[in-house]
């Protein structure tokens, strides 16, 4: 800790700075329009902080040959001035935006792009989705959807449709969806794909990021037991917050995506990759999850028993 006092010798004004150091305490008193003044520590200057006496001066005259010390309080002087001028809020902005430079100067040197892990096309227990969106509507304020892609637990392409929404397409959102008018020419009917997706994933355990989105945009439902959402993961959550897929991505599997406009086949992958990389304590935690509902059941059961029992 530092600390100032203003005081008063020979007619001139005067700073009494205060620091604490290991080992005792450091002061300084000096004039800013002239040379610095002698540099004193002990129990003299202690004595005479609070009173502010004749020593309260620190120096009672100029020393061209200034302390030891001196060098050493001169360091401090400009650690400190340094601390507070970064310390003001713009000071933190710079610090933050320097931080966020660093992050994407790191995400930037990782490779892009996501490969199947081998050339293996089946339907496996667990499939991935990700749905790319348009806007309809008025203002394009509501979502529909334009593109939806199912890929295995290799990350190969099980999958991939365009899709044409039921209502008038607002904006195509290209610079995210990557979804253009061109892409309309050869897309099917949404009823039609919307019936092949759920016959895919029925009985499978599906992964994805934010899949209430997808399944709300497919117009489908799946088992809660049988979801597997890289966005609700606790693990992979910061605190109560939800990290974007490109985050997980960069973190957990050292590669950059959505760098531009989205490709829901490489959003599977990752969300799938992810999925791989955590699945043993993923799985036994909701195996624990539900073992410990059944036993909660159990003992309602047994409460409910001992009370009928208790009546008759």
């Amino acid at each position: 800790m530092r600390s100032c006092r203003e005081a008063h010798f020979r007619g001139r004004s005067l700073e009494v700075w205060k620091f604490g150091r290991e080992g005792g305490e450091l002061a300084a008193a000096w004039d800013w329009k002239a040379s610095p003044w002698r540099v004193e520590s002990g129990e003299g200057l202690e004595r005479d902080w609070r009173g502010m006496g004749k020593q309260a001066a620190v120096g009672r005259s100029w020393n061209p040959n200034p302390n030891p010390n001196w060098a050493q309080l001169q360091s401090k002087l400009r650690t400190c001035t340094s601390c507070t001028a970064n310390d003001s809020v713009l000071g933190k902005r710079k610090r933050k935006r320097k931080d966020s430079c660093s992050d994407s100067d790191a995400v930037a040197d990782l490779p892009s792009g996501l490969n199947p892990l081998s050339h293996d096309t089946s339907l496996t227990k667990v499939l991935a989705i990700d749905c790319e969106m348009v806007g309809v509507g008025f203002q394009a304020t509501k979502s529909a959807l334009a593109r939806v892609t199912l890929v295995n637990s290799c990350g190969n392409v099980l999958y991939d449709q365009y899709v044409r929404p039921l209502e008038h397409i607002s904006d195509y959102r290209t610079r995210i969806s990557g979804i253009r008018p061109n892409h309309m020419i050869k897309a099917k009917d949404f009823w039609a794909v919307q019936q092949t997706v759920a016959d895919l994933i029925k009985g499978h355990i599906l992964v994805g990021h934010a899949l209430h989105h997808d399944l709300k945009a497919l117009l489908l439902s799946h088992p809660k037991s049988d979801t597997r959402d890289t966005s609700e993961y606790e693990p992979l959550r910061r605190g109560s917050k939800t990290r974007a897929l490109k985050d997980l991505a960069a973190e957990i599997l050292r590669v950059k995506i959505q760098q531009k406009e989205h490709c829901p086949v490489e959003d599977a992958r990752a969300a799938m990759y992810i999925y791989n990389k955590h699945k043993k304590v993923w799985e036994k935690s909701l195996k624990d999850q539900v073992r410990r509902k059944n036993k909660l059941k159990d003992k309602k059961k047994k409460k409910k028993r001992i009370d009928a029992d208790l009546k008759i």
